[in-house]
């Protein structure tokens, strides 16, 4: 690890020391502060709210979009907490577990479990959570500054997933898994690469969706469970969401199929509405008209 990497890593274990109560309301004002300087973030959030909840009165849809940014800074300074005070720490902040019998069942089936997390809530606690109950790989593209790797291997300790990058020889490795009896994740909302998704509807509208999901689903037989962290009022801390995924996840025809994936995280959004990554451009790219322009 790089020196100037190492004191990033003392500082995040420094402030990991500090209450979640107090990163949550650092982290609302922060994305009060957002809103308030109106940039790309606010923007695209503001058009994405529009698409999901169409038809709201201007006041509604304003106080609306304050809950959903300040709950996006809620999700940048939790992380602090998350990283620097370690994964043992963080899951003594899990206060309740629903579905957790859905999991302990696809365990048993012995047939392979894909966990799909959406962008919502705490996804790295989410993590940390189901690398306690089990070894897990998951799929992921590296980030853009590779010095980080280093730092992200050190603040989750003995409960990291593998780590399998999103290129030929990882899907092949989550086949593998899979076919072991294993358990992996996926972001089930993660906008696919040109040729590699499928235009089916999200709140209404259609988006380019993931076809690796729907087809690892109907290749291994695998049991696919939507899952989420949820962000608890006042700092006093997370409650763990799984859900079985919706019917036709695993249909022959793409298009149903990823029809039923994004079913699958709108069940899930709609449970803590205000948590999800809204300012993600989520209806965009590759041939689909652009709502994220401004005029």
């Amino acid at each position: 690890m790089r020196p100037d990497i190492y004191v990033l890593y003392l500082l995040l274990r420094l402030f990991g020391l500090l209450p979640l109560r107090l990163l949550h309301a650092a982290g609302a004002g922060l994305g009060r502060l957002s809103l308030w300087a109106r940039g790309r973030t606010a923007h695209d959030t503001t058009v994405n709210l529009s698409i999901a909840r169409p038809g709201l009165d201007r006041s509604v849809h304003a106080a609306l979009l304050r809950q959903v940014m300040a709950e996006g800074g809620k999700s940048i300074t939790e992380i602090v907490k998350v990283w620097g005070a370690g994964p043992e720490k963080m899951l003594g902040l899990v206060r309740e577990v629903r579905g957790g019998e859905l999991l302990d069942a696809a365990v048993a089936r012995g047939k392979g479990v894909v966990i799909a997390a959406p962008h919502l809530g705490c996804w790295e606690l989410l993590n940390y959570w189901l690398c306690s109950r089990m070894p897990m790989a998951i799929l992921y593209r590296p980030p853009r500054l590779a010095v980080i790797e280093p730092l992200l291997r050190r603040v989750r300790g003995a409960l990291a997933p593998e780590q399998v990058r999103a290129e030929g020889a990882g899907v092949r490795t989550l086949y593998k898994r899979l076919a072991a009896g294993g358990t992996i994740g996926i972001l089930p909302d993660q906008k696919p690469r040109a040729g590699e998704g499928e235009a089916a509807p999200f709140y209404g509208r259609d988006a380019l969706t993931m076809v690796l999901l729907p087809r690892l689903a109907a290749r291994t037989g695998a049991t696919v469970l939507f899952a989420f962290a949820e962000r608890l009022p006042r700092g006093e801390g997370f409650r763990i969401h799984l859900l079985p995924a919706p019917e036709g996840l695993d249909d022959a025809d793409p298009h149903r199929a990823c029809a039923a994936l994004n079913r699958g995280v709108e069940t899930c959004v709609e449970r803590a509405f205000v948590q999800y990554q809204w300012h993600y451009r989520r209806w965009s790219g590759h041939g689909l008209p652009n709502p994220y322009k401004r005029g």
